[in-house]
C-alpha cells in the first residue's frame, strides 16, 4: 500500500508532483522493538553488584523491558542491593542514549529462583555458588534438599548457616571436599 504525502509537493520542470512515500504499517512497532532489543542488550551487561559474574538479566531481576521503561524485581523485598542495581541500570542506559527510559521496581509477584536463566545458573556454579534446582520453589524454602557442591559436584553437603554472604544466600559445606560455599535460598 502506498500513501501520498500531500504536505510536501515536489516541483519538477515547472510542474507540481506529489511525493509518494511507501506506507509501512509496523514501522513504529519495529522501531520500538529495535529500542527494546537494544535496551535488553545493554542490561545483559549490567552485573549484579553482589555477584559480578552474573548479569541482572541472568538472575531474572529484569522483569520486563519496554521502550519507555524497565521493570525490575529485587531478589527479595529488603534486598540492600536494589538501589545499587537501579543506579547501575540508570548509568548504563544513560551511557547508551536511553536517558528517557524509566526504571520501575515492583515487588509483586515476588522474585523467584525459577527466574534465574540456565546460563545464569551455570555462571553461578562457576563462581562457586550453588544455584537452586529449577522448579524448587516453595517446596524447598528450607533448603532441605542437599545442594550440589559447585566445586567438586558432590551431593554430600550440609547447611552450616541460613545466613550466607548476602541475605538471599545460605552457607553450605561439602563433606566430600570440605569446601564451604553459598547457595541461593529457594523462593
Amino acid at each position: 500500500m502506498v500513501i501520498e504525502d500531500r504536505t510536501s509537493p515536489r516541483h519538477t520542470g515547472g510542474q507540481t508532483h506529489s511525493s509518494v512515500t511507501p506506507w509501512v504499517p509496523d514501522r513504529a512497532a519495529r522501531v520500538r522493538n529495535d529500542e527494546v532489543s537494544a535496551i535488553e542488550e545493554i542490561l545483559s551487561h549490567v552485573p549484579d553488584p553482589e555477584i559480578p559474574a552474573v548479569s541482572i538479566v541472568d538472575l531474572g531481576i529484569v522483569r520486563a523491558v519496554h521502550a519507555d521503561r524497565v521493570v525490575i524485581t529485587p531478589t527479595y523485598t529488603g534486598c540492600p542491593a536494589t538501589l545499587a542495581i537501579e543506579q547501575m541500570i540508570r548509568a548504563a542506559l544513560d551511557a547508551h542514549g536511553f536517558s528517557g527510559v524509566a526504571i520501575e521496581t515492583t515487588l509483586a509477584p515476588p522474585w523467584s529462583t525459577d527466574w534465574i536463566s540456565d546460563e545464569g545458573r551455570e555462571k553461578l556454579r562457576a563462581y562457586g555458588i550453588a544455584p537452586p534446582p529449577k522448579g524448587a520453589g516453595a517446596a524447598a524454602l528450607k533448603n532441605a534438599q542437599a545442594a550440589e557442591c559447585p566445586r567438586c559436584g558432590a551431593s554430600n553437603t550440609e547447611e552450616i548457616s541460613r545466613f550466607g554472604s548476602t541475605p538471599c544466600k545460605a552457607l553450605w559445606r561439602c563433606k566430600a571436599c570440605a569446601e564451604p560455599f553459598d547457595r541461593f535460598k529457594c523462593h
